[in-house]
């Protein structure tokens, strides 16, 4: 089961940088209005990036935070 989770992970994982490129992808070989179509995949694959990048951001300091409290316990 936990091999499944991981697997899922992964490809979610894989999953957010195809979409920014499928969307710039859209948006350079499309002319005029139907370049619209393309943004909301780059809008929400940039968004998506960026959540996971300030979640880590934040993750990593609650992890340092703890450590250097645990060291003040020692």
């Amino acid at each position: 089961m936990a091999n499944r989770s991981r697997f899922s992970r992964d490809l979610l994982a894989l999953a957010t940088p195809l979409l920014v490129l499928l969307g710039l992808v859209g948006v350079a070989l499309r002319q005029g209005s139907d370049r619209l179509q393309a943004v909301p995949a780059l809008v929400i694959g940039v968004a998506l990036l960026l959540q996971s990048a300030w979640s880590w951001r934040r993750r990593r300091r609650a992890l340092l935070e703890a450590l250097r409290d645990n060291r003040g316990e020692c």
